[in-house]
C-alpha cells in the first residue's frame, strides 16, 4: 500500500495538471466581463433610446419637408397655345382684314379685324420681313370683364409707329362666300377676282396656320408659322389690354 499511495502521489499530478489561481480569476474576471459587455449590449433601454433618438430624426425630417413643401412658391401657369387658321385679306388699296378660324371649314371667324393699315402698306411692311402689330386698348370699366376678341376698338401700331385703329367687325355676307372659296386653301397667297373685273375689286389674300397664345385674360397673340423654312418673313399680331 505504500507503494501504491507513492505511485498515485507521482502520478497526479501529471494526469491532473495543478489549478493556477491567479489564471483562474483571471479568466472568472474576464468571463465576467465578457458577460457583462453581452448584457450591456442587449439591454432594452439603450435600444429604445436609439430607437426614440431615430424616430425623432424621422419626426423632424418629415415636418421640414412638409414645411419647405408647403412654403415653396406656386409654378405660374404656363401660357396655352393653339392651332388656328389666320387669313389677311383685302383690296388693293383698301383695308386689310384680319380672319382667324378654328379650322378652314368654319365659314364662321372666331375673330374678325379690319385694320386700319392699307394692303399696299402691309406689303411694303412685309418686305422688311418683320412685322409687329400691337393691338392695344386700356383697361376701362366697362371693358374689364369682356374678353379681348370682344373688345370693339383698338389702337393699332405696327412695327412700333401709331397706325390708327383697328375695329371688331361680325362676318358679312361678302366676307362668308370668300371663306368659302378659300375651304380647300391651308397655306398660300393669290387674288381672288371679282365679278366686275376691275383690279381695283381684286381681293389679295395670304393665308396661313397661326399659334394662338393665351398668355394672361389681358394678353393674347398670333404668330404665322412660315411654312418656308428658307423664309425670314415674320409676322406677329398682339391683342394687349394696357393699364393706362
Amino acid at each position: 500500500m505504500t507503494k501504491i499511495n507513492a505511485l498515485c502521489r507521482c502520478l497526479l499530478p501529471c494526469i491532473t495538471p495543478p489549478t493556477n489561481p491567479t489564471t483562474a480569476s483571471s479568466s472568472t474576471t474576464t468571463t465576467g466581463v465578457t458577460k457583462k459587455r453581452l448584457s450591456t449590449s442587449l439591454r432594452d433601454d439603450i435600444i429604445d433610446v436609439q430607437d426614440s433618438a431615430s424616430s425623432s430624426e424621422a419626426t423632424s425630417f418629415s415636418s421640414s419637408a412638409v414645411d419647405s413643401g408647403s412654403l415653396s412658391p406656386v409654378a405660374p401657369q404656363r401660357p396655352s397655345r393653339t392651332m388656328v387658321i389666320g387669313t389677311l385679306f383685302g383690296r388693293r388699296k383698301g383695308h386689310v382684314w384680319f380672319c382667324v378660324q378654328h379650322d378652314r371649314l368654319s365659314v364662321k371667324p372666331l375673330l374678325l379685324l379690319e385694320l386700319s393699315i392699307t394692303t399696299n402698306q402691309l406689303v411694303h411692311e412685309m418686305d422688311s420681313g418683320l412685322v409687329r402689330v400691337a393691338l392695344e386698348c386700356p383697361t376701362r370699366q366697362e371693358l374689364k370683364s369682356c374678353s379681348l376678341k370682344s373688345v370693339p376698338v383698338w389702337t393699332m401700331f405696327c412695327n412700333g409707329r401709331k397706325s390708327g385703329f383697328a375695329v371688331r367687325r361680325s362676318a358679312s355676307e361678302e366676307t362668308r362666300v370668300m371663306l368659302k372659296r378659300l375651304e380647300s386653301t391651308t397655306v398660300g397667297a393669290g387674288v381672288l377676282p371679282c365679278g366686275s373685273g376691275s383690279d381695283l375689286d381684286e381681293v389679295m389674300y395670304m393665308r396661313a396656320s397661326y399659334e394662338h397664345v393665351v398668355g394672361s385674360s389681358d394678353s393674347e397673340s398670333f404668330h404665322l408659322i412660315n411654312p418656308d423654312a428658307n423664309s425670314a418673313q415674320e409676322l406677329s399680331i398682339f391683342l394687349l389690354r394696357t393699364s393706362s
